[in-house]
């Protein structure tokens, strides 16, 4: 049992500065955790980071927030998860909400800085990917499963295909047999904490259909973002025709679509789109829709890590699951550099100046560990620079 060892003022902190910085999307959002908790902090090692990340890849709901849940959870029990959630989270959820209230007219400079975020994220996730393939893609095997696993992702990018590649390869070698189940505690990995959490989940999705036949209209946005987070595989983007199909034509088009860019264009995590439908909906009570809808997104997700938290990393520890969960760290090695090729690289890079900005700063941080805030303001500065020399 992992004793909790950091405050909630602590962690809420930690994860409020990386959620103010923290642009790019998931996979961005990996890199910033594996940089800040495993090198910088030393709050967990590789391993248990790798088995995490992986644990995230297979459950439906946000990835990237449910690793930050899992870390906050490992560092400071349950308070350290909802710490880690508010201060990852809490950024994103006024901008997204603020957006929905006060859209900006004026949004050519917010171009410009986002075209230096961009680069940003290119340089973090480029020097995770080239970490985590160090440490965890050191066997033949290991290295062959990371190809095949970025090809195939790139070739049939979809959350089903990565699921299927993590999948298989767990069974790439050789799988423990049977008999060996017994050898793992189950009961102690799910009991307790975890059978409360994944009841509460399944009572939760059985009786969401039933609220949305009330006229409550809060409750109605609760059940439809629940069913919604409950259902998702592979992130932000494949959440977005689920909820345009549960707002229908309460959210105009024009305003979907400014929402939806807006969260990709800020940072922290795709699903605080969440925030901004919900106060699109509710215009009398704004903030209370938009707190209503991101808490109903990112609860399914977070129960699901409450449950399976603990076998993730505690499992892996017995030998017989030990080359099962290698070969795992390895596929997700793999779709991270599919990931970082599109749509990181492939959305920010247009051309040889931003290949020569971008190779810069991976430079400066692999060779002279520039910090992440100088980082941001140097590309921001360049940015601006390249723009008035244009």
């Amino acid at each position: 049992m992992h004793t909790p060892n950091h405050g909630f003022i602590e962690i809420f902190w930690r994860f409020l500065s990386l959620g103010l910085v923290s642009f790019g999307g998931p996979v961005a959002h990996i890199s910033y955790f594996q940089k800040a908790f495993v090198e910088r902090w030393q709050w967990l090692d590789q391993q248990t980071f790798m088995r995490l990340t992986s644990g995230c890849q297979l459950l439906p709901g946000p990835a990237s927030s449910q690793l930050g849940f899992a870390i906050g959870l490992r560092a400071g029990g349950i308070p350290g998860a909802l710490a880690a959630f508010l201060g990852f989270t809490l950024p994103s959820f006024l901008i997204m909400a603020g957006l929905a209230i006060f859209a900006p007219s004026d949004q050519t400079w917010g171009q410009i800085v986002i075209s230096a975020l961009k680069l940003t994220a290119v340089v973090v996730v480029a020097d995770a990917c080239l970490t985590m393939f160090k440490n965890f893609c050191q066997t033949p095997l290991q290295r062959g499963i990371a190809a095949v696993a970025l090809l195939v992702i790139l070739v049939a990018p979809s959350a089903l295909m990565q699921l299927a590649v993590i999948v298989v390869a767990g069974l790439a070698g050789d799988v423990p047999e049977k008999s060996t189940l017994s050898k793992v505690n189950w009961r102690h990995r799910f009991a307790g904490r975890p059978t409360v959490a994944l009841g509460l989940f399944a009572a939760l999705f059985v009786a969401s259909p039933l609220l949305l036949w009330l006229g409550n209209p809060l409750l109605q946005a609760w059940a439809g973002f629940y069913q919604s987070g409950s259902l998702v595989f592979g992130g932000g983007h494949v959440v977005l025709p689920l909820l345009q199909q549960h707002v229908g034509d309460a959210v105009g088009s024009e305003q979907f679509l400014l929402g939806y860019a807006g969260a990709q264009a800020i940072p922290g995590p795709l699903f605080t789109f969440a925030s901004f439908l919900g106060a699109a909906l509710f215009g009398h009570s704004p903030w209370l829709g938009a707190m209503v809808t991101t808490l109903a997104l990112f609860l399914p997700g977070f129960l699901l890590v409450l449950g399976f938290e603990r076998c993730w990393v505690e499992a892996p520890k017995n030998p017989v699951y030990s080359d099962v969960f290698a070969r795992i760290n390895a596929a997700v090695v793999g779709l991270l550099l599919a990931a970082f090729v599109q749509p990181v690289l492939t959305s920010a890079v247009a051309g040889g100046v931003d290949t020569a900005v971008a190779i810069a700063g991976l430079i400066a941080v692999r060779l002279f560990k520039l910090p992440l805030l100088w980082l941001i303001a140097a590309m921001i500065a360049i940015a601006f620079i390249r723009t008035w020399l244009v």
